[in-house]
C-alpha cells in the first residue's frame, strides 16, 4: 500500500516526524525588521504636513534637529568646579561656576575638574576598613614614613599635604600630568626626605617642625611648577615625628635626661643671675665707702696741715703766748671729759675737794617763745 501524507504521515497529524513531534518554538520570536521600518515610515508620514516627505517637512525636521543640537551646548559648572572649554581638542577658555554655553559637539567640548576643592594626601599612614570596629582605622606605612636624617639617624615621619588646582593652571593640570594625585604624593615624599636628610634628629623632634613644614612646601611647589602641573600646595602638616618603634623607649629616656640637664642648667643660671648682681652691688658699696673714707682722710689731713701751718706762723710771731695757749687748749681738751679733784696742797683728807661745775648745776631756762618775746618788747616800751 503506498504511503500518503495524510495529516502528517502515518504517525499522526501535524508536522511530525517518524520519532515524534517536530521542532517547536521555545521563546519569543525576534521582531521583523521590515515590519518595524514600515511602521516608522507610517508614523513619520503622519507627523509631516501632507502625510508625505515634502520640502517643507524636511526643512522643519532639519530646523528642529539644528535647534536641539544648538541647545545641547548649555552646561552647568558646580561650585567646586571650573569649566575647561576645548575647541577641536584645544583649550580655548576657562569658565567660572554657573550656567555657561559652548559650541555644540563636536566643535567644542567641556571638561569639569574640581579645581576649587582642596584635596588631602596622607603620607606614612592610610585608612583601612576595620570590620571589628565597624569603621575605618589608621594604619602606619613604614615604607613611606621611615627617613634618614643628616646625622645618620632614622626618624618616623607621618605628614599630610593639602593641595588644589591653580585657577590659572587648569589646562596644565589636565594636559601636562597623567596622574595628578600620584604625582603630588611622589613629590611630597621626595621633598620631605630631602629636607629631613639635611637636618639633625634633635631639631626635627623638638622645635624645627614649622621650619621643616615650610621647607617641604616650598620645595614641592618649585618641583611641581617645573613640571608645569598647575598644582598649588596650600599647606604641609607633620602629624607624627618619632624615632622608630624599636628604639623609642630608649630615645625617650635620653630625652628625659636631656630635659633634666636643661632644667638644672636653667636653675643654676637663675641662681647666678640672682647672686652675681647682689655681689656686684656689695662690691660697689664697699668701693664707694672706701672712696669716701679716702676723701675724708685726705681732707682732714689737709685741714690739720693747714691749721698747723697757721699755728706755726702765729707761734713765730709770739712764741711765749702761743706756747701757753697751746698748753691750755691741750689741757682743756684732755681734762674736759674726766672727773676733776681740787687739791690745795695740805696733808689732810680735807685738802682734796671735788670740783663742782657750777654752770651745770644751775638749771637752764628754756628760750622764750615768740609770744613772750612780743610781751617783753611791749613792756620795755
Amino acid at each position: 500500500m503506498p504511503w500518503k501524507n495524510q495529516g502528517g504521515g502515518p504517525w499522526g497529524s501535524g508536522p511530525k516526524g517518524p520519532w515524534g513531534s517536530g521542532p517547536q518554538s521555545t521563546g519569543p520570536r525576534p521582531p521583523d525588521l521590515e515590519d518595524l521600518l514600515r511602521r516608522g515610515q507610517d508614523k513619520l508620514q503622519q507627523l509631516l504636513p501632507g502625510g508625505h516627505f515634502s520640502g517643507m517637512g524636511i526643512a522643519l525636521v532639519l530646523a528642529g534637529a539644528l535647534a536641539i543640537w544648538g541647545l545641547s551646548g548649555f552646561f552647568r559648572v558646580q561650585s567646586e568646579e571650573l569649566g575647561v572649554v576645548l575647541r577641536f581638542g584645544k583649550h580655548v577658555r576657562t569658565v567660572q561656576p554657573g550656567l555657561n554655553y559652548h559650541l555644540p559637539y563636536p566643535i567644542e567640548t567641556v571638561l569639569l575638574p574640581k579645581a576649587l576643592r582642596v584635596s588631602t594626601i596622607s603620607i606614612g599612614m592610610s585608612l583601612i576598613d576595620d570590620p571589628a570596629r565597624r569603621g575605618r582605622t589608621m594604619r602606619d606605612v613604614p615604607e613611606e614614613s621611615l627617613m634618614l636624617t643628616g646625622d645618620e639617624n632614622i626618624v618616623d615621619v607621618d605628614f599630610t599635604v593639602l593641595w588644589r588646582i591653580k585657577p590659572d593652571g587648569v589646562g596644565n593640570y589636565l594636559f601636562n600630568i597623567q596622574n595628578p594625585e600620584g604625582t603630588v604624593k611622589a613629590v611630597a615624599e621626595s621633598a620631605m626626605r630631602e629636607v629631613i636628610g639635611r637636618s639633625l634628629i634633635q631639631p626635627i623632634l623638638t622645635g624645627a617642625r614649622t621650619t621643616n613644614e615650610q621647607g617641604v612646601q616650598e620645595l614641592m611647589q618649585r618641583t611641581l611648577d617645573s613640571y608645569g602641573s598647575g598644582v598649588q600646595i596650600t599647606q604641609v602638616q607633620m602629624q607624627k615625628v618619632d624615632p622608630p618603634a624599636q628604639v623609642i623607649d630608649s630615645f625617650r629616656d635620653v630625652q628625659a635626661a636631656r630635659a633634666d640637664f636643661e632644667r638644672l642648667q636653667n636653675e643654676a643660671q637663675t641662681y647666678a643671675n640672682r647672686v652675681i648682681p647682689d655681689a656686684r652691688g656689695r662690691a660697689a658699696q664697699i668701693l664707694q665707702v672706701a672712696e669716701g673714707y679716702r676723701e675724708q682722710a685726705i681732707a682732714e689731713a689737709k685741714g690739720q696741715s693747714a691749721r698747723f701751718t697757721k699755728v706755726f706762723e702765729e707761734y713765730n710771731k709770739a712764741k711765749e703766748v702761743t706756747r701757753q695757749r697751746i698748753y691750755l687748749e691741750t689741757m682743756e681738751r684732755i681734762l674736759g671729759g674726766s672727773e676733776k679733784l681740787v687739791y690745795d696742797g695740805g696733808n689732810s683728807a680735807q685738802s682734796i675737794v671735788p670740783y663742782l661745775p657750777l654752770s651745770e648745776l644751775t638749771p637752764r631756762r628754756p628760750p622764750p617763745t615768740a609770744g613772750q618775746q612780743q610781751q617783753q618788747q611791749g613792756g620795755t616800751r
